[in-house]
């Protein structure tokens, strides 16, 4: 389960589908931006010596109504995972 730092960094919007790579504390974590540029993809853990990170892969859930009001916000746990980022 992410807890409340990691979710903070998380519902930032940042520049539109694009993969953001960043540190925090001991974990290397990359996320992938939708359209909107809000964080649907992370991949939390450390990065080995060949730039994959090597830990746990998140999705996001996001429902919007016609308005396009968030109606349903949450992270699903996917398992492990290894992301490939360059």
């Amino acid at each position: 389960m992410l807890k409340e730092p990691i979710l903070k960094i998380l519902n930032k919007i940042y520049q539109p589908d694009t993969m953001i790579e960043m540190k925090f504390k001991r974990y290397d974590l990359a996320f992938k931006t939708d359209t909107k540029g809000r964080a649907i993809l992370l991949f939390i853990g450390e990065k080995d010596a060949s730039g994959k990170i090597k830990g746990e892969r998140y999705a996001r859930r996001l429902l919007e109504n016609t308005e396009g009001i968030v109606l349903k916000d949450h992270w699903d746990h996917k398992g492990k995972a290894s992301a490939q980022l360059s």
